[in-house]
């Protein structure tokens, strides 16, 4: 069995992204780690040759500054890193996303098990999306509580919007891929960097989905849904960690939108029947 991972990433240092966490956090697995590189402002590239590992394949790419519809220019540089992957599976990972080096083994060996399971397309973890500090995650159906990863480069997928993957079976329709979990947690780190670096990267990333920039302030969000986080994180990312003690606290004096005021009924929805109503860019079998 052959692994590759890949990733694309643009001035990943300016904007605050972990990504040299990322790769390493997965290295010890694959054969190899592609990594599309948007022209940059910054140290990215001179970052990225400081990892001394074979493994490491850098191929560079200029980001379409007309293509603002919808995020697809996202999708456009995640498949250019995709299509460069020449392992059974790819395995892509984003910027801030990084994997426990406990669970590494699990992650090669459902790999491993699932290699010949021709239903299987796609292999799917589960997220801690960390908020404002260390300590903190976000738990509500509005915040995507799994998702796949891994998909067999064998299958005809595609991704819209960077954000997940599609399945071609004829040439016309896309659906989601056929997937089961590997059982261990994704580390998603985006909204743990500084308010400057995210307010930073919102500003260069809206222009890519014809919206207008908002401002981001952390501290404007649901409280109840804020769950202190027990466990470890991955020992790679420790360093670049805020040293932080408690769990974010969010403004008690703010008012929800309605989006989130959806989101709290649905909570309270799943609470009572035990059900998961978050968004599956996945079909899972068994």
């Amino acid at each position: 069995m052959r692994v590759s991972a890949f990733t694309f990433i643009k001035n990943g240092q300016i904007l605050g992204y972990p990504f040299l966490q990322s790769i390493q956090s997965v290295l010890p697995i694959v054969d190899e780690f592609i990594v599309n590189l948007g022209e940059s402002e910054d140290d990215t590239l001179a970052l990225l040759k400081s990892i001394k590992s074979s493994k490491i394949r850098i191929i560079y790419s200029n980001w379409s500054e007309k293509m603002q519809n919808r995020g697809y220019v996202y999708g456009q540089q995640k498949m250019i890193s995709q299509f460069n992957c020449t392992g059974d599976w790819a395995f892509y990972v984003e910027g801030d996303e990084v994997y426990h080096e406990n669970d590494l083994i699990k992650i090669r060996n459902s790999m491993l098990a699932n290699l010949n399971n021709n239903r299987v397309e796609a292999l799917v973890f589960d997220f801690f999306h960390f908020y404002g500090n260390g300590n903190t995650y976000l738990d509500s159906p509005g915040w995507y509580r799994s998702e796949a990863r891994i998909i067999k480069t064998s299958s005809r997928s595609y991704a819209p919007d960077g954000l997940f993957w599609l399945v071609l079976e004829g040439n016309k329709k896309g659906r989601y891929p056929y997937a089961k979990r590997v059982g261990v947690h994704c580390f998603h780190y985006g909204w743990v960097r500084s308010e400057q670096q995210m307010n930073l990267k919102s500003q260069q990333v809206q222009k890519y989905w014809s919206k207008d920039y908002q401002s981001i302030d952390y501290s404007q969000i649901d409280p109840l849904i804020l769950k202190e986080f027990k466990d470890t994180h991955p020992k790679i990312i420790e360093d670049w960690l805020p040293q932080e003690s408690g769990i974010f606290e969010a403004d008690p004096q703010y008012k929800l939108t309605k989006k989130q005021k959806k989101h709290r009924l649905m909570l309270k929805i799943e609470n009572f029947f035990g059900i998961d109503l978050s968004k599956k860019h996945f079909k899972l079998i068994k």
